[in-house]
């Protein structure tokens, strides 16, 4: 393997997209990615479609419900250096395989978590697609003229989920060769590469056919509640979509518009639509909170940083007065303190001076 990451190990537990996602860019900057998968129910069947969320790595087949399993996962976690695993929270541990029992084999281990709702609040083990993500988050904009939800702006994929996060892969990829080498080298990062890149989804859409969730869905868009306020509905999953059904009153006993063939959804939609605006969102709220259906409000960003999930997690702290997003990572070990306030310019001129030229000194 070339690149900055090459000799970087990491052992990646088959899972969600954003996990395979996560594989694919360490993968990309060098790291020899290893991926546990569940063994093929056809070993001697046609070699799947190319998908740009597996490329680029190895892949090992076991059964981690068994004990010979999750011992043969935490053999290869002791050689690994980086651990990534997209199970709902508790799952990993369930297994054998959770951080306690790979740190314990191999304490160097930098162990990753990624999952929907986080490891703490009263969501965490439940389902968290994008929808309901954006929606309970504040991310979403909302018409001025009918109060519906719209996709955020475009910044956030093309400057900020695409260029910016990639530029902050690839500088601390270089800064990690640079343990080897001794040195730095520059490090190139267009927006245009890292929209290009987080778009491996939509790649991979293409070449699943039917693998993909719409917003004109029904199981898979916004609805207004009888105040006029909007709930984000992401019942993707069979489980979910019964659940969505059964908290709204909905019987699927034959009669129901199929959510499988498109030519029905106008129905289906307008059948849930009429459902949800017989109450207001709050009601709604309170009904879906402890049931697992997808279901999510669409908050405004003050409304996000009071939801008990958001607050379970800390997502939001206050810097200097003003709310704001807090850093997304979690670091058991090493957690960093809360955000300073902005500087005003030039504010520390002087101490830097002193002080850097003290350090090099």
């Amino acid at each position: 393997m070339t690149g900055p990451l090459a000799g970087v190990r990491v052992l990646e537990f088959a899972g969600s997209a954003p996990t395979a996602f996560v594989g694919t860019v360490l993968s990309g900057l060098g790291a020899d990615v290893v991926r546990v998968d569940r063994a093929p129910t056809d070993p001697e069947g046609a070699r799947p479609p190319e998908n740009p969320l597996s490329r680029g790595r190895r892949s090992v087949a076991l059964d981690l419900k068994s004990p010979e399993g999750a011992e043969r996962a935490l053999t290869l976690a002791e050689h690994a250096d980086i651990l990534v695993e997209g199970f709902r929270p508790g799952v990993a541990d369930r297994l054998g395989i959770g951080p306690e029992a790979a740190l314990a084999r191999n304490p160097r281990l930098v162990y990753g978590r990624l999952s929907g709702w986080g490891a703490q609040g009263g969501w965490a083990g439940h389902a968290a697609h994008d929808l309901a993500v954006l929606a309970l988050t504040g991310a979403l904009d909302t018409d001025p003229a009918t109060g519906a939800p719209v996709p955020p702006p475009t910044a956030y994929l093309s400057s900020f989920a695409g260029g910016a996060n990639a530029h902050v892969h690839g500088l601390l990829a270089a800064l990690h060769e640079r343990e080897r080498s001794g040195r730095g080298q520059v490090v190139d990062t267009a927006l245009a590469d890292g929209a290009a890149l987080i778009a491996t989804l939509i790649h991979q859409w293409r070449a699943v056919p039917g693998n993909h969730t719409v917003t004109d869905a029904p199981h898979y868009s916004f609805y207004a509640a009888a105040d006029g306020l909007h709930l984000a509905v992401a019942a993707i999953e069979p489980r979910l979509y019964r659940n969505l059904l059964e908290q709204l009153g909905l019987t699927d006993d034959g009669t129901l518009p199929d959510r499988a063939d498109p030519a029905a959804w106008p129905e289906l939609r307008a059948l849930i639509a009429a459902r949800f605006a017989t109450r207001d969102r709050e009601h709604w709220v309170k009904l879906f909170d402890a049931v697992d259906a997808g279901v999510a409000p669409v908050l405004t960003a003050a409304e996000a940083a009071e939801h008990h999930q958001l607050a379970a997690r800390g997502a939001f702290v206050d810097v200097g007065g003003t709310l704001q997003p807090a850093p997304a990572s979690r670091f058991d070990r090493t957690p960093a303190g809360p955000p300073d306030r902005a500087p005003l310019p030039g504010e520390h001129t002087d101490e830097v001076l002193t002080e850097w030229a003290h350090a090099s000194g």
